[in-house]
């Protein structure tokens, strides 16, 4: 295989790009939004993980298009679209249905088509396949078919595609072994499971771990709160022991781009099998609920000052989603702020991410930020600023992330 197909240029499919490319594979990027085309045709980058160094450096190999007509000469197809929930959190799987209805048009005989876009078990087989074999072709005979989920952590160099284990699974022994053959050229290590099923659960799995253990330290950090015990001392405790205990740390909520939406997914579909996961619910409602923690102890660490919360001048720092990175999706950062706002406060937030959307603001300075505060808000701790001097400086700090233990005093509150 010499040539591959990549459906979706995002977070997911722009550094899956770059590295086909890199390996020497001619690769044809397909997406719905003509300003990535010409993003790329100039050889920049929109997205953090792809300097536009390294894009430019493969750009011979990469040719970008909004047609699905280029696909016909790929020898693989990797679909790596956005699986989003819809307002009543259900799988919206629109843009992969989509993409699926438009590759089908112009699929051939012995490709190979690997589905990245993480899903609930059950998709590759029912939705995808079906719709593959309107061409006329069948899938697993004609052409191969694959799941293999993306493990893409924004913001890490430490494990990047290369040395991250890649997770396989085929409708046929012959589409897993297709798929294994087409990874194992950017990827130290292929794991071929059974079937999509389980290389689709795999995914969520990891995910809902993340999710469920994130919503149980979470829920000890409300109830710790009340009782008066500093849970972060409660964690580094608990994490002396050599085993049988893994640490995880409390905060405002999850973001990005998977843990806050792939549990839905499962317990959506677990519905279809008349079964509740009630796990991944409760987790899910825990989380969701942490940024109204969040704002309330804002209002009481105000309170115990002699100020309200209303007319307030909060600083948020850090709006996006993890640290390092200016990725906003899902971050609880976001809905933080539309409650401040809600109560009267007046919000600003840090130059990390210049402009939010939604709500719509514009960052400040961060000395100005800091200098004009009654209140500092760290919600996601970047590691290029100097937290203990923002605590320091500031009138007043409520920490979520418990980046200023070492400060002691009563100007600085942690979670």
């Amino acid at each position: 295989m010499k040539t591959v197909g990549v459906i979706g240029l995002g977070y997911v499919g722009l550094p899956l790009a770059v590295t086909f490319a890199r390996a020497g594979f001619d690769v044809i990027g397909i997406d719905v939004y003509s300003r990535r085309i010409d993003a790329i045709a100039r050889g920049d980058s929109y997205i953090e993980d792809v300097p536009s160094a390294e894009l430019r450096e493969v750009s011979e190999r990469v040719r970008a298009s909004t047609s699905f007509d280029a696909l016909a000469d790929a020898d693989a197809v990797l679909i790596c679209v956005p699986t989003p929930l819809t307002r009543n959190r259900e799988p919206d799987l629109g843009p992969l249905m989509d993409a699926t209805r438009s590759l089908a048009k112009v699929l051939r005989r012995d490709q190979v088509v690997v589905l990245e876009s993480t899903t609930f078990p059950g998709t590759t087989r029912e939705r995808v396949a079906p719709l593959l074999e309107e061409s006329g072709l069948a899938a697993g005979r004609d052409f191969h078919l694959a799941f293999s989920p993306e493990r893409v952590d924004p913001g890490r160099t430490d494990f990047t595609m290369a040395n991250t284990p890649k997770v396989v699974g085929g409708l046929t022994p012959a589409c897993a072994e297709r798929a294994r053959e087409l990874y194992s050229e950017v990827c130290e290590q292929v794991v071929v499971v059974s079937s999509p099923e389980a290389a689709e659960l795999t995914k969520l799995l990891e995910n809902i771990f993340r999710a469920v253990n994130i919503a149980l330290v979470n829920e000890l950090a409300m109830l710790t709160d009340r009782m008066g015990i500093d849970i972060w001392e409660v964690v580094e405790a608990a994490s002396t022991k050599p085993y049988g205990f893994m640490p995880f740390k409390p905060g405002p909520g999850m973001g990005g781009h998977c843990m806050p939406v792939d549990p839905f997914y499962l317990s959506w579909r677990a519905r279809e099998f008349d079964m509740t996961t009630e796990f991944i619910e409760l987790a899910g409602k825990v989380n969701q609920q942490m940024p109204y923690f969040c704002v309330a102890k804002a209002q009481r660490t105000l309170n115990d000052r002699g100020q309200a919360l209303k007319g307030a001048r909060v600083l948020v720092l850090g709006v996006a989603y993890k640290p390092g990175v200016s990725d906003v999706r899902e971050s609880p950062a976001l809905k933080i702020l539309t409650l401040l706002r809600a109560q009267g406060a007046d919000v600003s937030h840090d130059p990390h991410v210049p402009v939010l959307n939604d709500p719509s603001l514009s960052s400040v300075p961060l000395d100005q930020g800091v200098a004009d505060a009654d209140l500092v808000l760290i919600v996601t701790a970047h590691p290029g600023v100097d937290h203990l001097q923002v605590a320091q400086r500031a009138r007043l700090v409520l920490d979520l992330r418990g980046a200023t233990r070492s400060v002691a005093g009563a100007d600085v509150v942690h979670l």
